[in-house]
């Protein structure tokens, strides 16, 4: 196996692929640990507690955490993920869009480009919908998890988390075409991954 490995590191093209997703991958996992600015981490880390095995665990899971730190990556790449769905329902219910995505290699730029808008306008909606949650959060002792609450706020957060989202949109897009394998399930993966530490020790105790 040990030969294996070094026989692919031995590929110049090979290694500077594995490198560059390497690389991609480990400015996802900072991201996920830069803090969404007026945001009391210690507060909303006390109102994250208990939340493993419920939903809002599940999707903190797929954010690498980033949810539950709420970092500028907490959104992740679900917008993305629900952009591209809502796309390939659309070529079955929708003829026009059937149409394009049969009209082979410009089709399909077109519909690229028409997922990123439609991951644009879902991570507005949804950036809108936790900065006002944000703002309804309280800690054990009654303190909010946003000192500084207003409409400044739920721009900043907006435009914070919808800038996240098509960061990461852009990774993952750069590792598909100049990286290995297929760039947003890595970032899931990566996600993932992350937690698996933290979840085996909650389990052994």
């Amino acid at each position: 196996m040990l030969a294996s490995i070094q026989n692919i590191f031995s590929i110049p093209e090979l290694r500077r692929r594995i490198l560059f997703t390497l690389g991609m991958l480990a400015v996802y996992r900072v991201g996920c640990h830069v803090p969404l600015p007026g945001v009391d981490g210690s507060v909303l880390a006390q109102f994250f507690e208990g939340t493993e095995g419920t939903l809002l665990g599940l999707v903190s899971a797929f954010t690498g955490g980033a949810l539950e730190r709420m970092t500028v990556f907490a959104l992740g790449i679900m917008p993305y993920i629900s952009a591209s769905i809502i796309m390939q329902l659309l070529t079955v219910v929708f003829e026009p869009v059937e149409r394009l995505s049969k009209e082979g290699e410009q089709g399909r730029k077109t519909m690229t480009k028409w997922t990123r808008y439609g991951t644009v306008g879902l991570s507005i909606v949804q950036g809108a919908g936790i900065a006002i949650g944000l703002q309804t959060m309280r800690g054990p002792a009654g303190e909010p998890v946003v000192s500084m609450q207003g409409i400044g706020f739920v721009v900043l957060t907006v435009i914070t988390l919808t800038a996240g989202t098509a960061f990461i949109m852009w990774l993952g897009e750069q590792i598909t075409e100049r990286g290995i394998g297929n760039g947003i399930s890595l970032i899931i993966f990566a996600g993932i991954v992350a937690n698996m530490p933290s979840a085996l020790i909650n389990s052994i105790r």
